[in-house]
This record gives C-alpha cells, structure tokens and sequence, in this order.
C-alpha cells in the first residue's frame, strides 16, 4: 500500500506542509507513522481527498458535449503565423497547449488574458509511475 509523507502529500495537493498538518489535526486526513516514526497518509485515501478537493472554475461555454476533460483557463501566449498558431492556456496548476489554424484563433479572439476552454478528447493516454513506486 503506498504511502506519502506530509511533505509529499503537500506537493501532490498543491498546499504547503503547513495546511496538510491542519487537515490531519481537523480529522480531514487521517496519518499514521510509517516504520521509521514519520507522519504518513495512505495513498488511496490521499487520492479520495485530492479527487473531493478538487475544484475548477466553471465550464462558462454551457455546450453540452461528449468529451468529458475540460480544462477551463486563461490563454497565456499565441504564436501564430500566416496559416498555424500554437495556443498556450494555464488551467490551474496545468499548461495545455493547442495547435490550431491561425483562422481559428482570430474567430475567437484568442489572445493573452481572455478566458477559454481546451476540451480534450483522446483515445490514448500515457499514464506513467516513478521508478521505483511499484
């Protein structure tokens, strides 16, 4: 079963060290010491909170679709030439980058600063682990 240390814990959540030991004093997350007397969090359980704690902004474009990853951020730069451009958003903690006609960022005004959504359908995904985490 793995398990990840306060501090691990905090990176993965994106909080400081700090807010994941109020969680635990709160009863939020539950820790245990691990072998060596240091305070753990059980993996699965972590995964459970990160999915409850989760939360976007609101997808503003109200279309209803069947791609169900939807990144909703602001655009953060446009490199475009005559026919191509690539689009960089930062969605939170993810950037999602997008290659597009240049015709296709004119039609939406996409620009620095203005709010979009990148909808990702894929039938593949990579899904990796760190070495040694098996």
């Amino acid at each position: 079963m793995p398990q990840f240390r306060l501090s691990e814990a905090a990176r993965l959540l994106g909080v400081s060290d700090d807010t994941v030991r109020r969680w635990v004093r709160a009863g939020q997350l539950t820790a245990s010491e691990d072998a060596v007397g240091r305070k753990v969090v059980d993996g699965a359980q972590l995964a459970g909170f990160a999915r409850a704690q989760a939360s976007g902004p609101e997808d503003p474009s109200a279309v209803g679709r069947s791609a169900r990853n939807r990144f909703v951020g602001l655009v953060t730069e446009v490199v475009a030439d005559k026919v191509m451009a690539q689009v960089e958003l930062q969605c939170g903690a993810h950037r999602v980058v997008s290659l597009m006609s240049t015709e296709a960022v004119r039609e939406l005004g996409l620009r620095p600063g203005v709010l979009a959504v990148a909808v990702v359908k894929a039938t593949t995904v990579v899904v990796e682990t760190p070495e040694g985490s098996r």
